[in-house]
């Protein structure tokens, strides 16, 4: 990864963000959680040296899912309602669901990663029949509702900004007449946009709808939401801001590294952009959330997995061989220490990218091309145990789930952080109780932010985000009581200029068009999906960006290409 003025930048952030080490912080809990590094780079390691120990163990199965994050929880629920129950689901971590991974601090829930859905629209038809499965939504005299114990209780947003709370995430207060006729232009161009050609979530219906992109979406590929901003004439401080921190919130980098196709299909594939005044859509800016965030949902996905022992946690894939009558697939049991063996007709890659490309043996031309156009962004999530709400000593908008700090420029947009959630928001019961506050802090624009991420001690991230709050927050250091910090190194694809055009071109396994009929009722016609005779790949990086409705399409429709054929 690049970035302009490193020196300067990495300065800065020492200077003004951490402030030098506070005696303070050593009298926290707290430590590293989550993902095992240790245990990932152990297999880079191997990998790269070509040793491992000789498999001890055979085993068969129709279907070998490698990857238990939402791509391949999806596959395997598919596979299930296709009626193939012959399947083994391996995954690195001890918990699946990926970067929707939960956790508990002082018995508290909250999450590891993504924290939120957006109500879906038709476009992710597939996600709608999961939620439904899930009991989350239903048909009510002919129109489907969702259910509102599940859906983000208000308030929902507010900003810290010009020394007060306010309500939303687009700076308003104090601002001039010239900020809010830019926010209305901006609303007009995405609304503009949206009508000239398609943007939906999944974006894969529209990548593989037609032969490479509209000429719409190859000129907004083509350069940085930076880049075409300038060219519109968006100038505006605050909107730059705004649209910087989204860009980083979904993409994890900001919008001098994402393309405008990414700045724009961030509104216009979803609730589109409001400015003040606008009548936002209760229907379409619904967003379903939970203590866990959306390890609600990927623990209700592998616990059928779990119960029938398809479920094989805490193994490392180290091997994918294809054959012409078959798979092998050589995986690292960390429990026993041993290296198994299974042997299966398909084999459903739901890896990154870049770690798919290093364990696939004589990987595809287009995998590998992948591997190296592909940039990903490092992430930190911070769960910040508190014993007691915190006071409300800043005029302005009530607490909320969404609590962001304006940062404008400098060393406070270098840093990164994206505010946090409060995982006691959903709570019914009004009375004062601890919480946990998770904080997210997205890396992409540092040029050396995954060395960082793995080399600086569990301190120096926990004051950094003590400092980073306190502003807003005077009593925070007060009531905390243990930080836990997971980091996660390749958190997410950055949809980087010219990443939809490669991806909407690379060699596909086209669906037959065969409409399939699902155990549930479900009908669905099969969509093309990154293959070869007997490896299909599902993960949101063939998307280019990691959302919830991309990775769980993805992997959707690789088992039914799987599926297919014996």
């Amino acid at each position: 990864m690049q970035r302009r003025s490193l020196v300067a930048g990495t300065a800065a952030l020492a200077a003004t963000v951490l402030g030098g080490c506070n005696p303070a912080v050593a009298a926290l809990q707290g430590g590293f959680t989550g993902s095992d590094m240790a245990r990932g780079h152990g297999l880079r390691q191997s990998l790269a040296e070509g040793r491992w120990p000789v498999p001890t163990t055979l085993h068969r199965a129709k279907v070998v899912i490698a990857g238990g994050g939402v791509a391949g929880l999806a596959a395997a629920r598919s596979l299930r309602l296709r009626g193939i129950h012959d399947f083994a689901l391996l995954e690195l971590q001890d918990q699946p669901g990926g970067n929707s991974r939960a956790t508990a601090v002082g018995g508290l829930p909250c999450p590891l990663g993504a924290h939120y859905l957006p109500v879906p629209s038709d476009d992710a038809s597939e996600v709608q029949d999961v939620l439904e499965e899930l009991g989350l939504r239903q048909r009510v005299a002919g129109r489907w509702q969702y259910d509102e114990r599940h859906l983000c209780h208000s308030p929902q947003e507010r900003l810290f900004f010009a020394g007060q709370w306010q309500e939303g995430l687009l700076p308003v207060q104090g601002v001039g007449a010239d900020t809010l006729a830019q926010y209305r232009r901006f609303a007009q161009a995405v609304a503009a946009l949206g009508t000239q050609a398609r943007f939906s979530m999944p974006a894969m219906k529209v990548l593989q709808s037609n032969k490479g992109l509209a000429r719409l979406h190859q000129s907004l590929d083509a350069i940085n939401f930076d880049v075409w901003l300038g060219q519109q004439g968006f100038t505006d401080p605050h909107l730059r801001w705004y649209l910087d921190y989204c860009c980083r919130d979904d993409y994890g980098a900001g919008t001098a590294r994402v393309s405008a196709w990414a700045g724009v299909h961030y509104f216009a594939s979803r609730h589109g952009f409001h400015a003040p005044g606008d009548a936002p859509s209760p229907e379409r800016d619904g967003v379903l959330t939970w203590p866990e965030g959306n390890g609600w949902i990927t623990q209700r996905l592998a616990e059928p997995l779990r119960r029938a022992g398809q479920l094989h946690t805490g193994t490392s894939v180290l091997r994918i061989t294809e054959g012409l009558r078959g798979v092998e697939v050589d995986a690292f049991d960390h429990a026993t220490q041993t290296v198994q063996r299974w042997q299966a007709a398909h084999c459903i890659v739901a890896l990154p990218v870049f770690v798919a490309a290093r364990v696939v043996q004589q990987p595809p031309a287009f995998l590998q091309q992948a591997a190296q156009r592909l940039q990903w962004a490092p992430w930190l999530v911070a769960n910040i145990h508190i014993d007691a709400p915190l006071a409300d000593q800043i005029p302005g908008a009530a607490p909320a789930w969404d609590n962001v700090i304006y940062t404008g420029s400098g060393a406070g947009a270098v840093a990164g952080g994206l505010g946090y959630v409060d995982a006691g928001h959903q709570r019914l019961d009004p009375r004062p109780a601890p919480t946990v506050l998770t904080y997210y802090q997205a890396l992409g624009d540092w040029p050396d932010g995954r060395a960082q991420l793995a080399q600086q001690p569990w301190a120096h991230w926990a004051e950094a985000i003590v400092q980073a709050l306190s502003g807003a927050h005077p009593d925070l250091r007060a009531r905390t009581t243990r930080i836990d910090i997971a980091r996660h190194g390749h958190a997410m694809a950055i949809p980087a200029p010219g990443m939809q055009q490669f991806l909407s071109q690379i060699g596909m396994q086209r669906a037959s068009g065969k409409t399939m009929v699902l155990s549930n009722g479900e009908r669905v016609a099969p969509l093309p999906t990154p293959a070869t005779a007997r490896l299909a790949f599902a993960h949101a990086d063939w998307s280019g960006y990691s959302v919830f409705e991309e990775a769980f399409t993805r992997g959707h429709h690789a088992a039914l290409a799987s599926s297919r054929s014996p």
